[in-house]
């Protein structure tokens, strides 16, 4: 499983000019059993998804992304090989 943590670094008026195509995105990776969950972070400084796959399609995909496209917010992308999880959850390992 990753990780995908991105922080806006540029105005937020930017991220909310760019989010109906971002959600568009989102949608995308939904639909193509990528993605497991997704939020922004509190405070909205950017957002968090919870995806499946591999590495190098799903760094191909977030390049994709309007934010990155356009410069608005930075990936990090952090690999998570989970070990245990609560009831109802063990989908997410391996």
């Amino acid at each position: 499983m990753f990780i995908l943590s991105l922080s806006y670094v540029k105005p937020q008026e930017e991220a909310d000019r760019l989010m109906e195509a971002h959600m568009d995105w989102v949608r995308q990776g939904y639909d193509s059993g990528m993605f497991l969950a997704s939020g922004r972070k509190v405070p909205r400084t950017g957002g968090v998804i919870l995806a499946r796959g591999e590495r190098a399609a799903i760094e191909a995909f977030v390049a994709h992304d309007p934010f990155a496209v356009h410069g608005v917010a930075d990936y990090d992308i952090t690999e998570v090989a989970l070990t245990r999880t609560a009831d109802g959850l063990d989908g997410l390992k391996g």
